[in-house]
């Protein structure tokens, strides 16, 4: 299996703001899974049938990934390396679940054992500025003790001292920098050469993280783009649509899986069809959709993702229904159906503006039974009976709101 590294963040190379964004544009050109690709029919043109019609001879190259569904968790877990970078460069899908994000153990557990400050991760970038912002605390508190130490001395002696004269110079963070141990010349110690060599000849670790995806990002994989199968940890077969579909919604089921041969308990207020909604509705949008418990939220969508810009709004789903007749029989514990307090809102709204992203309160509309045949929910066309409202609210800062 061949070893795929994520991409490099760190300042070992001191690339320009420009090169970096090249880098970045050439890794993750690929906004999903799938590909168009047209190497290999360059024949086909705008002169030829196809082109009058406004078709190409575009070839779909498919990566076919597999993962294997964990009822534990609620998650599919993919564990082969390749398939992990495929879904995340190409989508962002996913998470590591040793990591902060992207799947990146195994670059960190590498870059540990070389000791190298090149090619470093994001969460090694992270550290790395946590512990320097650490360090000028540090060292700003001792300038400012010793300046206060000189100062005190010399007022007992009956004069001022300026911070010119006490000879201490209280760093600043725009001109502080920090400072490194200078190597070791101790004939006792091996050379840095020698070391690195022996560092080489280590085995590279066994890679023990894995992609996990959410039932939501899965679904919308295997059934909209066709690119992945999930596994059955029991039988380790790649189950069908329609198991699939039957176990994502009996999964949520407080007696699962005592009720997995039982379709006739699908309900429309099924949380993983609320939240497949939103999820389905803003990814056919092109946005790139992520979870936001980071920020208090269900959701946070992205331009382009998040290795490019941060994301620029902030999701909450609120379940409504359309009979509230329905609302009385949920065995489910959803969340945000009943209104919200001024100091919850409040208090969302204001962790999002620090942040700078905006909340958006997505409404779906939840079918009413009597409306609806139950008989509807044995396939994904009932996905077309919910609706979503967009409400868009902004905190008023009286000094960002001037004009």
């Amino acid at each position: 299996m061949p070893l795929i590294t994520p991409q490099p963040r760190g300042p070992g190379k001191k690339k320009g703001g420009s090169s970096r964004r090249n880098e970045n544009n050439r890794i993750y050109a690929n906004p999903l899974p799938l590909i168009f690709s047209a190497e290999e029919n360059r024949f086909w043109t705008s002169h030829t049938v196809l082109g009058l019609f406004g078709l190409s001879g575009s070839r779909v190259v498919n990566p076919h990934c597999e993962g294997i569904f964990d009822p534990y968790t609620r998650s599919v877990w993919v564990t082969d390396s390749v398939h992990s970078t495929i879904l995340w460069r190409r989508g962002f899908f996913g998470k590591g679940t040793l990591s902060r994000s992207e799947p990146t153990w195994l670059a960190r557990q590498i870059n540990a054992r070389q000791n190298a400050e090149k090619n470093m991760v994001s969460e090694q970038v992270t550290a790395n500025r946590r512990a320097e912002r650490k360090q000028f605390k540090l060292d700003r508190a001792r300038a400012i003790a010793q300046a206060a130490e000189a100062a005190e001395a010399a007022f007992k002696e009956g004069r001022v001292l300026t911070v010119e004269e006490t000879g201490v110079v209280i760093p600043s963070a725009a001109t502080w920098k920090p400072s490194r141990p200078p190597p070791s010349s101790s004939p006792d110690q091996p050379t840095s050469a020698a070391v690195e060599d022996q560092k080489v000849d280590e085995d590279i670790p066994d890679n023990v993280e894995h992609l996990q995806l959410t039932l939501q990002e899965a679904f919308f994989l295997l059934w909209t783009l066709d690119c992945l199968s999930v596994i059955d940890p029991d039988t380790h077969a790649a189950m069908s649509l329609e198991e699939i579909w039957q176990t994502l919604q009996l999964i949520h089921f407080p007696l699962y899986p005592s009720l997995a041969s039982d379709v006739t308990n699908t309900r429309f207020d099924n949380p993983f069809l609320i939240n497949y909604v939103v999820y389905h509705h803003y990814r056919s949008l092109g946005w790139i959709v992520r979870n936001g418990i980071k920020f208090c939220v269900d959701y946070l969508l992205y331009k382009r993702g998040p290795v490019f810009h941060h994301a620029e709004f902030a999701l909450v789903v609120c379940p409504v229904y359309e009979d509230e007749e329905d609302r009385q029989t949920c065995p489910f514990d959803l969340q945000n159906v009943d209104p919200f307090s001024w100091t919850w809102l409040s208090t969302v709204n204001r962790v999002n503006s620090q942040v700078q992203k905006t909340l958006v309160l997505t409404y779906v509309t939840i079918p009413a039974r009597s409306r609806c045949q139950a008989a509807l929910l044995a396939s994904p066309a009932c996905l077309q009976y919910f609706s979503i409202r967009e409400i868009v609210l902004r905190r008023f800062i009286p000094a960002r709101m001037r004009d």
